[in-house]
């Protein structure tokens, strides 16, 4: 380690991405123990069946530690996190033979107070490591009660029927897209979006989360 790596170190101890204890250097942003115990989605649980998308992938489930680091990311200003978020989403896409030739995310609407798209951020890191292009593909016309705050799956449909609309439906016609966003919960989302992709004439939309909801 540099000498100016060391006195970052010192100032600004490393920490485990999700468990956040301190890990043994900056090379380390997610600790062995972590590495072993993180609540993956194994087998099947990997993959979900929503409506007009082929697959949607998750390598963790929404609990313990993954939900700790991700609410740091969204409302913690982590985001640093992203690049982490990426490497674990590239591995599981390769694992589950998910292909695509572009990758987009699940908007958030132009005024979000966050400051941030944390769905833009986490696919642009994984087009990266892909060597795929990041296109926004779709844009959020209008707002609504977040998805976190709503009822059951029904309500969830409702709340985003007619919300996403095609930025360039020439974008969308005849690619393989891959749409990306940090939790699937309901699946409403992501089917509202991948039903907007297939109208504009996606020849198929897989999608890929970070974490899921445990059956």
């Amino acid at each position: 380690m540099s000498i100016g790596g060391a006195i970052l170190e010192l100032l600004f101890p490393t920490k485990c991405a999700f468990c956040h204890r301190l890990t043994e250097g900056r090379e380390q942003r997610v600790c062995p123990r972590c590495i072993k115990s993180l609540p993956y989605a194994r087998g099947a649980a990997a993959e979900q069946k929503l409506p007009h998308i082929v697959k949607c992938i998750s390598p963790f489930y929404y609990e313990g530690d993954v939900r700790q680091s991700l609410l740091r990311y969204k409302f913690g200003g982590v985001r640093a996190y992203c690049d982490i978020y990426a490497e674990f989403l590239v591995k599981t896409i390769d694992e589950r033979a998910v292909s695509c030739d572009i990758i987009t995310w699940v908007p958030l609407n132009a005024k979000h107070r966050r400051g941030y798209d944390q769905a833009r951020l986490i696919a642009e890191e994984t087009a990266k490591l892909m060597g795929v292009e990041c296109v926004q593909l779709l844009t959020k016309t209008r707002n609504i009660r977040a998805q976190s705050l709503t009822g059951g799956a029904a309500e969830r449909k409702r709340n985003v029927s007619g919300v996403y609309s095609p930025c360039d439906a020439e974008l969308i016609k005849g690619r393989h897209v891959l749409i990306i966003d940090d939790i699937v919960t309901t699946g409403a989302t992501l089917a509202e979006c991948a039903g907007v992709l297939t109208k504009c004439g996606a020849a198929s939309v897989t999608a890929a989360t970070l974490a899921r909801k445990r059956a």
